[in-house]
């Protein structure tokens, strides 16, 4: 592992739980950490809800994008946190990866993505205390 931790936070269309995983742990791990999040097959746009539940906490993706997950995100990755996309993302031998099996926030109401959002808030906080990236 790099002196900071490189994590890919991976799903099928990357417009909403992969989005909110890199988004905390931009915002948690600040300088000492490298975040992609990136998608195998990425949709048009981010999730509507997804990008409210992100502003209540007082993130704002607006600016983020959905974005096509390249060879090199992969390859520069420490660990690989898929979420929900099963044989659809490609698997890179000696990687560390992490499945998170989280609900799926497409068409899902405000309530139900907030409940994602803080399970995903959770799962980011363990995964950079446990990689020594948490900031203070």
């Amino acid at each position: 592992m790099s002196d900071r931790p490189h994590i890919l936070f991976l799903c099928v269309h990357n417009a909403g739980r992969s989005q909110m995983g890199a988004a905390f742990a931009r915002e948690l791990g600040t300088n000492r950490v490298v975040v992609y999040s990136a998608g195998s097959a990425p949709g048009e746009t981010l999730n509507r809800a997804v990008v409210a539940a992100m502003d209540e906490v007082g993130i704002d993706i607006t600016d983020e994008s959905p974005k096509k997950l390249t060879d090199q995100m992969a390859r520069d990755a420490d660990v690989i946190i898929t979420m929900g996309c099963g044989d659809e993302c490609p698997y890179y031998p000696g990687k560390r990866y992490d499945d998170w099996e989280l609900t799926d926030p497409a068409g899902q109401p405000l309530e139900v993505v907030r409940g994602v959002r803080d399970d995903i808030k959770r799962r980011v906080s363990e995964l950079l205390h446990e990689l020594g990236a948490l900031a203070q």
